[in-house]
This record gives structure tokens, C-alpha cells and sequence, in this order.
């Protein structure tokens, strides 16, 4: 847990230099938040090959495991549905003007918000792209943050599920660190699948939202 508040509070740290104008301007216009993360994947990638029981863990992967990233994909879109069934009023209207499509557009970005986002911007809209990146960050952010009670609470695969598609690279550090690096193999595939997934669910959705 203290990790997982280092992190956010370097993040909360970053939003505040960014809004006072803090920043260089070469640091504002440069790719380093893509340095700094292709430096944490560096890492990451390192401590994998460094494990010599690798490619044993793969080997001994439950079959039945694979179906965890589908498993995932289910469990958001009820989640969405349930966000859905909130936002509608007493008399069956829904308090914001949006469809059940474009809650469920926004939940299939699994937590890849810039790739989502950029997609539902297109077809939706600036300001549903907007909703989507928010709510992305805020479940990468909640994964980070929740990760050890998940844990505890409902078992190893929940916080890999709440991951989504960043269980590949920024919350598979805090991911490994809380339920053991015989889960790494599964991280990666799962956060491989769902985020291979994201175009085209994303599309999908908000093209039936049109």
C-alpha cells in the first residue's frame, strides 16, 4: 500500500506542476512520460528474465485461466450496465443524455485510456472522450491504490481483473509485489488480451451508439 501511494502522490505531484506551469517547456513538449514508462517496462522486463522459473510458470498456467481476460470483458460491461441503471431517474429517465452504448464504450477501454479515449473522441465526441479518459485513469488509479485489499479480499485474480489492460506494464509492478511473480505470466497475457481487445470493442460500441 505505501507504493501504491508513492505513486500517486508523484501523480498527484505532476498534475499540480503542470497546472501552475512548473514544468520546462522542453519537458511539457518532449515524449518523457513515454521515457519514464519504457524505463519502469525496462525494469519490469528485467526482473522477468532475472526468474529462472519463467518459463516453468508458463508451462504450469491453468488452462482454464485463460478465460480471465473474457471474464473481465464481461464483468466491466456489467459494471457498466449497473453505472447505466444508476444514472436513470425514478420515472425511467436518465439524468444525463447518454446511452447504454456509450457507458459501455467507455467501460471496454479497460483502462487504456489514451488509446479509448482517442476512439471515442472520434466517434462520439470530445466530451465523451473526455468521460472516458477520466474514467480509464481512475480505474488504472484504483488498481494501484487497491491492489493489496482486492487482494485479500477477493482473491489474486481480482486485481489483475480490475487492471485491465495495463496488467502487462504500469500495475504489473504493484500487481507482482502483492500476490507473487507466479502471477506475472498471467498478468501479461491478460493485460496482452484485453488490450488487443480495445479497438475493437470500443468501435463496436460506439458504432451501435450512432
Amino acid at each position: 500500500m505505501k507504493g501504491s501511494m508513492i505513486v500517486v502522490g508523484f501523480f498527484i505531484l505532476g498534475l499540480v506542476a503542470g497546472r501552475m506551469d512548473a514544468l520546462p517547456a522542453w519537458m511539457a513538449e518532449s515524449g518523457l512520460s513515454f521515457v519514464a514508462l519504457c524505463g519502469l517496462l525496462l525494469c519490469v522486463g528485467m526482473s522477468i528474465g532475472l526468474n529462472p522459473d519463467m518459463k516453468s510458470d508458463f508451462k504450469s498456467l491453468n488452462p482454464r485461466l485463460a478465460l480471465l481476460p473474457i471474464a473481465t470483458i464481461l464483468g466491466s460491461w456489467v459494471g457498466a450496465m449497473v453505472a447505466f441503471a444508476i444514472m436513470l431517474g425514478g420515472d425511467g429517465d436518465i439524468i444525463q443524455p447518454r446511452g447504454l452504448t456509450d457507458c459501455l464504450a467507455i467501460d471496454s477501454g479497460f483502462a487504456y485510456y489514451s488509446l479509448s479515449s482517442i476512439f471515442i473522441t472520434e466517434y462520439r465526441g470530445a466530451e465523451l472522450g473526455t468521460i472516458a479518459l477520466l474514467t480509464n485513469i481512475i480505474r488504472e488509479m484504483i488498481t494501484l491504490l487497491m491492489t493489496p485489499l482486492m487482494a485479500k479480499w477477493f482473491g489474486p485474480l481480482a486485481p489483475i481483473s480490475s487492471g485491465g489492460a495495463t496488467t502487462m506494464d504500469t500495475t504489473l509492478p504493484i500487481i507482482t509485489q502483492t500476490i507473487g511473480q507466479r502471477y506475472v505470466a498471467l498478468s501479461i497475457f491478460h493485460g496482452f488480451a484485453t488490450d488487443f481487445s480495445v479497438p475493437f470493442l470500443v468501435t463496436m460500441w460506439c458504432m451501435l451508439g450512432a
